[in-house]
């Protein structure tokens, strides 16, 4: 049975969305007003018309869309991992500095708090061959798939990068949570738990 045309009212930007999304970019609200305010009016009709493309798409709340692959290219996996290791190192230094992670898109992120990045996390940065510079070039991927935008001779992330922020944040907890377990079981061994027994 065939299936019923689907019937876009407001086509104009549709395009310019979905050379966007299928480039592996993110949508962010912040960045890309018109097309946001687009998207939203038509949420519906656009989503299902990529989904008849073969286009998962995923529009989160915080302001941020993209299209929803488990399959990706070598390139953008090797990507995804210096994403990774770029966000983390500035979510732990922020967090050492008292910043409140939840707000990371009102940090700017100069060249200053890269140094300052790269001499708390030597170690793990050396072993990845990155330095200052090194950082300075993923965030121009990061601006490139849509998690950050140029600002100010610095940078600002943008609100995509919740994607890796939930994930490090689940990992925190599967972490503490092991800990946890760890820390019972050592209590449950230990012969001198319990009350203290009277001579």
């Amino acid at each position: 049975m065939p299936h019923e045309p689907i019937q876009i009212k407001h086509p104009e930007p549709l395009a310019e969305l979905f050379r966007l999304l299928v480039s592996g970019r993110h949508l962010n609200r912040a960045a890309d007003a018109a097309l946001w305010v687009a998207l939203e009016r038509n949420q519906a009709d656009y989503g299902a018309l990529f989904e008849a493309l073969g286009f998962a798409l995923h529009v989160d709340g915080r302001g941020f869309a993209f299209f929803d692959s488990e399959e990706g290219s070598a390139q953008l996996t090797q990507n995804s991992r210096k994403l990774a290791l770029l966000f983390l190192v500035l979510f732990d230094t922020q967090a050492d500095a008292g910043q409140a992670l939840g707000r990371f898109e009102d940090w700017l992120i100069d060249r200053e708090l890269l140094e300052h990045a790269c001499e708390q996390h030597q170690e793990i940065l050396q072993a990845e061959g990155m330095d200052a510079d090194g950082l300075a070039e993923v965030l121009g991927i990061a601006v490139r798939y849509g998690f950050a935008r140029s600002e100010g001779g610095g940078w600002r992330l943008l609100p995509a990068v919740c994607r890796y922020l939930d994930h490090f944040e689940a990992l925190a907890a599967e972490c503490r949570a092991e800990q946890g377990e760890d820390d019972d079981f050592e209590a449950e061994d230990d012969p001198r738990g319990g009350a203290n027994e009277e001579e």
